[in-house]
């Protein structure tokens, strides 16, 4: 059960928030799925709650004066509120927000760079290789071998995501993630169970094992499908605990703080692969986050109070 204890009691503290949600990245309509959710819960314990639709309307209104705060349910890059853009901006402004900051935003919405430092500090991550736009990829695909997978270097949501398992299919899968801003990612594929690991403040939450009934836990498997199972917690004894403390240390590595996602392959010998963090998770009917609470004992509305909370910073 979880140990976290309320910082603050009384729903007038927070004053009036402003729940950004949609945005303009590719990921607008998970993000108004979260927003909605979030944006209930916390009007239901009281909070002066309100919806605001993108960067431009919330800064508008910061500026105005009409927010003390803000809970950030953006997802994703280019307006969406994910990549440190938006954190720098609230942070010029001396407005409280929700989770990461800007370097730990950017960082993790950058899985390339996001690897290299877990490199540097020898966390297990999947064989990469960057792809600037234009990047000889037969090229790079020989040196990470099949299969692999082929994505967006800055998105989220499996976006733009593709396994390949063979040289014929190579061109299509970077055709499909090109179609979305920045540069490419190739990874080695791990073939194994897909984890993921969710951080609220200090606290570590029960892993989930995730189990699509495809062969791979794409979009539709996140956000569609009714027939994805859910084991949680995802692993037991010493393999939890030490999922759990590689998942923290990758969170912290990156500079994250306040609430994310950690997002792990465990392969066939049971070793642990780093894919990713997430700062703005997402928190529909069928997200991580809310699913791993629960087995902790925090129901949705006590989630959203405690994610709002982590706007009051340490020594703040």
């Amino acid at each position: 059960m979880s140990t976290i204890v309320n910082k603050i009691n009384d729903p007038a503290q927070f004053g009036r928030v402003a729940v950004v949600m949609g945005g303009s990245s590719a990921e607008r309509e998970v993000s108004l799925d979260s927003g909605r959710n979030v944006l209930a819960a916390l009007r239901a314990r009281g909070i002066d709650a309100h919806a605001i639709d993108g960067i431009p309307a919330l800064l508008d209104a910061l500026r105005a004066g009409h927010f003390a705060r803000v809970f950030n349910i953006l997802h994703g890059q280019h307006g969406g509120g994910e990549d440190g853009v938006l954190q720098g901006a609230l942070e010029s402004l001396n407005v409280p927000y929700t989770g990461s900051g800007v370097l730990g935003s950017a960082l993790s919405m950058d899985k390339t760079r996001s690897k290299r430092v877990w490199q540097s500090l020898g966390l297990s991550t999947p064989t990469f290789v960057a792809l600037p736009r234009g990047s000889d990829v037969h090229a790079a695909a020989q040196r990470v071998g099949f299969p692999l997978i082929v994505k967006p270097a800055c998105e989220g949501s499996s976006v733009g995501v593709t396994r390949v398992f063979a040289e014929k299919d190579l061109d299509a899968a970077v055709a499909l993630a090109a179609k979305y801003p920045g540069d490419l990612l190739m990874e080695t594929l791990i073939e194994g169970d897909e984890l993921t690991v969710a951080i609220l403040g200090r606290e570590v939450l029960p892993s989930i094992h995730i189990v699509p009934k495809a062969a791979f836990y794409d979009y539709n498997a996140k956000y569609v499908a009714e027939d994805t199972q859910y084991i949680c917690p995802g692993l037991e004894g010493v393999a939890e605990e030490e999922l759990r403390a590689l998942s923290l240390a990758a969170f912290d590595a990156l500079g994250c703080a306040g609430w994310g996602r950690v997002d792990v392959m465990r392969d066939r010998n049971g070793r642990n692969w780093l894919l990713e963090v997430n700062t703005a998770p997402g928190m529909t009917s069928h997200s991580l986050v809310p699913k791993a609470a629960a087995v902790a004992g925090i129901d949705y509305q006590e989630l959203c109070w405690r994610v709002l909370e982590t706007s009051f910073r340490e020594g703040a």
